[in-house]
């Protein structure tokens, strides 16, 4: 979704820029939330007894869940004020978050990630389209970039800080804080967000006339294969990084809290990059996310090379997602808020299918095959970004 293509339909309110301060609060909070289960996985897995590919349905159940909303949220919040919805989806959070820290059992657990994952879909689905209309017309770009910094600072802080206090304290107080962190979300959009009045409704036609278009059918296609690809991968980077490369938990924080830094920094890089060649900056970040995939195997016995090349492997997923929103926005961006759920519910889906495959490698044949089967995801993705050949994009740039 570039921010180009993003609507602004209504006239900034006051204090815009404090509105998207508490809407990125808010995106980090859903993103740490998400994520938190990857620097937790051993400890989860170890009290609840389960296998470690079954403890990566954690993720799945959230990712799957939240491709269907996405859609759905855009299509049943018809002309509801966008306030209102985000305000009830922050709400929904704080009880997942509630739920999980209290689960006793893996049952429990999944419902408490399904119900992320309802508020997750709803969110980004939402928060995207909107983010722009809070500011100036020409501040549009900048607040929904502002917006995706939440994203970067969950990797960075909030995912690194909760798998802190699972190692210090407990996998459930790690919730319990980030369900914290959600309340002081939802009080900042209360009094800070304005009014949202929606002025269009999204039709399923409008899904329909993206999904027939074969440049946008290609761009999600190859959107859900790198994604999924990272995915497969990563979800069982803690597993990994105790079992092949003999890190403590407290290794594991400082290697997850590196990834995030570089991915802070690949983040703000990539735009420079993507203005001068889209193509070859998506091209170059899939290779170097390939590379450090494969790459990790073979250096995991030193912790010195194994850590630089998660930072490398970080520096890359940095870049994707900007990259990523920028060509699926070229392609199928003259519907914003449908083409913004599209992409929220395919990068969701390919979330749980990477890390529902990932976890069946894991557990049927190790940690390591499954870092392989990443790798050969990647390539294929890139084949597809080099079979565009002579689609035309939606919108101009």
């Amino acid at each position: 979704m570039s921010t180009q293509s993003l609507p602004n339909t209504a006239p900034p309110a006051k204090g815009g820029w404090l509105a998207v301060a508490a809407v990125t609060l808010a995106a980090f909070a859903f993103v740490t939330t998400e994520f938190l289960p990857i620097g937790l996985l051993p400890q989860i897995t170890r009290e609840l007894h389960l296998k470690t590919g079954i403890g990566g349905l954690m993720v799945t159940t959230t990712g799957l869940v939240a491709a269907i909303a996405a859609p759905l949220t855009t299509l049943l919040a018809g002309r509801v004020d966008r306030r209102r919805v985000l305000l009830l989806l922050s709400v929904l959070l704080m009880a997942a978050n509630i739920v999980a820290a209290s689960a006793t059992g893996f049952a429990t657990m999944l419902i408490a990630r399904a119900l992320l994952g309802i508020a997750l879909g709803g969110f980004w689905a939402v928060a995207l389209a909107a983010a722009g209309r809070l500011v100036r017309p020409e501040q549009a770009a900048l607040a929904t970039a502002t917006m995706f910094a939440g994203i970067t600072f969950a990797t960075i802080i909030g995912v690194p800080l909760g798998t802190l206090i699972g190692s210090v304290a407990s996998w459930r107080y790690a919730f319990l804080a980030t369900g914290a962190l959600v309340l002081v979300a939802l009080i900042a959009q209360f009094f800070l967000l304005p009014r949202l009045p929606s002025d269009t409704v999204v039709k399923t036609t409008d899904f329909g006339t993206l999904l027939r278009r074969p440049s946008s059918r290609l761009s999600l296609i190859m959107m859900a294969v790198v994604i999924a690809a990272h995915f497969t991968a990563y979800t069982y980077i803690a597993p990994f990084l105790i079992e092949r490369a003999g890190f403590d938990e407290h290794g594991i924080t400082a290697v997850l809290l590196g990834f995030g830094v570089v991915g802070f920094i690949g983040n703000f890089v990539a735009p420079k990059a993507i203005a001068k060649d889209l193509r070859g900056s998506l091209a170059g970040t899939m290779l170097l996310l390939g590379a450090t995939i494969f790459a990790l195997p073979l250096l995991g016995m030193s912790h010195i090379a194994a850590s630089a090349d998660i930072l490398l492997w970080g520096m890359a997923y940095g870049a994707l997602p900007v990259a990523l929103s920028v060509w699926v926005s070229r392609y199928a961006g003259d519907h914003p808020e449908a083409s913004s759920a599209l992409f929220v519910m395919t990068y969701q889906l390919a979330i749980a299918a990477g890390s529902f495959v990932g976890g069946r490698v894991v557990d049927s044949a190790g940690v390591v095959p499954a870092l392989v089967v990443g790798g050969v995801a990647v390539v294929v993705a890139l084949g597809l970004l080099f079979g565009f050949g002579g689609h035309k994009p939606a919108l101009a740039y």
